[in-house]
């Protein structure tokens, strides 16, 4: 006798097959044959959020730490449009994601074009795959196309929309695909020999870690490189970690655009491996026609623009091209590798200097030093976006791949808390803080129920300066007035309280330490509310580092 179950229950059939555990968001009425079938599986967890930009989130950052599809759920109509920045956001920084939205009937509807807008359409241009099931025998084939698309280099965001009456309608014999076995494309030899003559040619060679070298084994590869030939390195925001940067070739974080310590170093070599680059992200250095050579090492092609023309491309999967490059390279003994490091020795100097400032408000620079002292080496940062992220790429020294989360792509406000949250169900064993910027941290607080309710251990890092500061910096830079920028904010302490959080205030640099520390060490979720200072801003992050590296 041949069973017979609903589309829903081979949707629910086929995540399983794919591994799914997690399925984040806010269903409608659209949804509820699904979420019924969902509610039948003994391997998927539904995560109720407050909000579907949240939910989207979470399921981002379930992909960047694993390498897996998250899975987000919305509804038609507004629920849809809620996951639309949340798309962009894994589509950008390369997160795998699946989103999965409701629809009217398609073959007879009785409410006019209620709520109906072409999600389909919608979403085409910010993901990878975006289909419309309008038969419950297509969903295997689909589901198994939308995960295989969204893990694929370079990783991104799919959707399926299952309208109402196709989730409920009778299917038969239809079984989940199986995953398919396929590797990456090793880079073609003579790229590399190319390659690793020009390295071998330079005098002044450095590498560089991008957001695409953010992989399992990219770091071990990319570790074995520096060690064999000791050539110096810099990462991107995103590429933060994937070697650790206590490394004595660690040059530091291209955090700004230009001028800063480790832009200096870059502009003194004359060969840059480029590992990982992603036009995503802010170009980490402006290229030029200066007979500079470019070595791009990628799974895919430079995208050429007008600061980024390499000249060298090596094409493949990236592990494995660092993995040849190693193996074929005999260090030149001429390198002159020593004057591009005391570039980072002198960033060390300065930061060092500033951080030993305990000003009350808080003064970024002192701040990001107590949150590196209070973390533990495993310990995991999830920042907004905000001017500290600038403070806390250049400052925070990351040990580990994937321990400081941040946007340097979509550079979204409103993730740092839904990251967070992920970050700390992954990983329940280890200290996880959210570094929110108070503009940031009200756009998704609504969270702050769902992280109660789950259970989860998380210090929420609320740096409060009553406005939003990024741009109203910007703002005096450029020579505005200072106007439409600044705003109130709730009591920060009742608001955590009002959720069942515990709330705490910051009086003193000394007590910023004591929080820091009790939070940590105490279970559940705490807020912490943090004056700060960024008076200075413009005179730290700009003109005191180019007089400063200028010198050198």
């Amino acid at each position: 006798m041949t069973d017979t179950k609903k589309a829903s229950d081979v949707f629910i059939d086929c995540l399983e097959a794919e591994g799914c555990e997690y399925i984040f968001g806010v269903p409608g009425e659209e949804n509820l044959d699904f979420l019924d079938s969902l509610g039948r599986s003994d391997k998927i967890k539904l995560i109720l959020t407050r909000h579907e930009q949240g939910a989207g989130f979470m399921a981002a950052t379930y992909g960047r730490h694993t390498g897996k599809t998250g899975v987000c759920l919305a509804t038609l109509g507004p629920g849809a449009t809620n996951l639309v920045t949340s798309a962009a956001y894994a589509q950008l920084g390369g997160m795998p994601v699946l989103m999965i939205t409701g629809q009217k009937p398609i073959k007879k509807s009785k409410q006019g074009r209620f709520q109906i807008l072409d999600v389909v359409s919608m979403m085409e241009p910010i993901t990878k795959y975006a289909v419309q099931i309008a038969a419950g025998d297509n969903l295997p084939s689909r589901v198994r196309e939308a995960y295989r698309l969204a893990e694929e280099e370079k990783p991104g965001a799919t959707l399926i929309e299952l309208p109402e009456d196709i989730a409920e309608e009778p299917t038969s014999d239809y079984k989940p695909l199986p995953k398919s076995v396929a590797r990456r494309p090793s880079a073609e030899a003579k790229a590399v020999r190319q390659a690793v003559k020009a390295i071998e040619g330079a005098k002044n060679p450095v590498l560089v870690i991008g957001a695409g070298a953010n992989r399992k084994l990219c770091g071990r590869m990319l570790e074995q490189l520096v060690e064999k030939t000791g050539i110096p390195f810099l990462t991107t925001q995103m590429g933060k970690g994937v070697i650790d940067e206590r490394h004595p070739k660690f040059l530091g974080c291209a955090a700004l655009s230009s001028g800063d310590f480790v832009h200096r170093a870059v502009e003194a070599s004359d060969c840059i491996i480029n590992v990982g680059h992603d036009v995503i992200e802010k170009p980490p250095f402006f290229m030029k026609d200066n007979g500079v050579t470019v070595i791009h090492v990628s799974t895919k092609t430079a995208e050429v623009d007008p600061v980024y023309f390499p000249q060298i491309e090596v094409i493949g999967d990236t592990a494995n091209a660092i993995w040849q490059i190693k193996e074929d390279i005999s260090p030149n003994r001429s390198w002159d590798l020593d004057h591009l490091l005391a570039y980072h020795d002198a960033e060390i100097e300065h930061t060092t200097a500033l951080a030993g400032d305990t000003r009350f408000p808080i003064f970024p620079p002192h701040l990001v030093k107590q949150v590196r002292d209070c973390m533990p080496h495993d310990g995991i940062i999830c920042l907004d976006n905000g001017v500290y992220k600038i403070w806390f790429a250049r400052c925070y020294t990351a040990y580990l791949p994937n321990t400081v989360l941040l946007d340097n792509a979509l550079a979204s406000m409103g993730a740092g808390l839904p990251s967070a949250m992920m970050s700390a169900m992954l990983y329940p064993d280890r200290k996880v803080m959210a570094i929110c910027g108070d503009g940031g941290f009200m756009m998704n607080s609504q969270e702050m129920e769902t992280a109660v309710r789950l259970g989860l251990n998380l210090t929420v890092l609320i740096l409060r300066d009553d406005a939003y500061g990024m741009i109203r910096w910007k703002q005096a830079n450029m020579g505005f007035d200072d106007y439409g920028l600044t705003y109130g904010n709730p009591d920060f302490v009742k608001y955590a309280e009002s959720y069942g959080a515990s709330g705490h205030r910051v009086t003193s640099s000394e007590h910023l330490t004591d929080l820091l520390a009790e939070c940590r060490d105490t279970p559940g979720v705490h807020l912490i509310d943090c004056p700060v200072d960024y008076t200075e801003n413009d005179q730290i992050l700009n003109h005191d580092i180019k007089e400063l590296s200028a010198k050198l």
